[in-house]
């Protein structure tokens, strides 16, 4: 026929060097070690510098919301924060909700 017979062959002894063992890992941890500086590590400094830019929050500063209202920050409460958007139009908005503070004057139409 044209398919001829497959043997098995005896198993080799098990290498004992102690380097080809961390050479097997040593892809892995460096996809890891990228993934840690080009992701996460950005990532949770972005989440730091939000979380202090809600808690800095005062009554006064005007901020743009991440659904794009822009208003005048009017009361502050632990999860909510009630915005002006407009003469005598408030707002009820979740404080994690706000996307940035704007400079003094922006909105001077309030």
């Amino acid at each position: 026929m044209l398919i001829s017979n497959a043997y098995a062959q005896a198993a080799g002894a098990a290498s004992q060097d102690p380097m080809a063992a961390l050479s097997g890992f040593l892809p892995m941890i460096v996809i890891f070690a990228a993934m840690w500086f080009l992701m996460i590590r950005p990532q949770m400094k972005r989440a730091k510098e939000h979380k202090a830019m809600v808690e800095a929050l005062a009554k006064g500063d005007e901020i743009v919301t991440q659904g794009g209202v822009a208003g005048r920050v009017e009361k502050l409460g632990d999860a909510y924060i009630q915005l002006e958007v407009a003469e005598n139009v408030k707002i009820a908005v979740a404080r994690n909700a706000v996307a940035s503070v704007l400079p003094k004057g922006t909105l001077k139409s309030l």
